[in-house]
């Protein structure tokens, strides 16, 4: 996959200490990855990296929403997200990613991409199921939701539950009874 250019982030030039970083994220993020399941995004990313001399700290926060399809209605709405993450980048021999919040690039790198993090970070914010607030609440009318009660299973009173019995099963009820 091509990295994007302005996620990243030069940090030799960098003085000891915190620099900020604002993105906005568009539709077209997220199409550079091929992830298709947003009709249409509009996300703030704030950076926070403190330089320190043997070692980078990242905290990244995201908020925004993302236009989702409701997963019983499949209509649009946006879902409003938000996300924090902590990422130490620290020096080595080699490039490792195995731990989660650890990175540990080569000596003698000059510059770290974020984009995979930031793209994690949102796909992660959005919840697994997706609900409609109009569903939630009530107001909203659609034909889906109008099928899905026609054809959802009555609960039955007690008293058709007691004329569904067969009425042999009454007489031997009588025997318990009867002691």
């Amino acid at each position: 996959m091509k990295l994007l250019k302005e996620f990243t982030i030069p940090f030799v030039g960098l003085k000891t200490g915190k620099h900020r970083f604002e993105y906005k994220l568009e539709q077209t993020f997220f199409e550079h990855f091929e992830y298709e399941d947003f009709n249409d995004v509009n996300i703030n990313v704030s950076l926070e990296l403190e330089k320190k001399t043997t070692l980078l700290e990242l905290h990244f926060k995201i908020s925004g929403w993302v236009n989702v399809n409701c997963d019983l209605t499949n209509e649009p709405y946006n879902q409003a997200i938000e996300n924090e993450f902590d990422l130490v980048v620290n020096f080595g021999d080699e490039y490792n990613d195995e731990n989660i919040d650890i990175l540990i690039i080569p000596h003698g790198t000059y510059e770290i991409n974020i984009q995979q993090y930031i793209y994690e970070l949102t796909i992660l914010a959005v919840p697994i199921k997706r609900i409609h607030p109009g569903v939630e609440d009530g107001t909203l009318d659609s034909e889906i939701l109008e099928k899905l009660e026609e054809l959802s299973p009555k609960l039955k009173d007690k008293k058709d539950k007691e004329e569904d019995i067969d009425p042999r099963w009454n007489t031997l009820k009588k025997l318990l009874t009867d002691k």
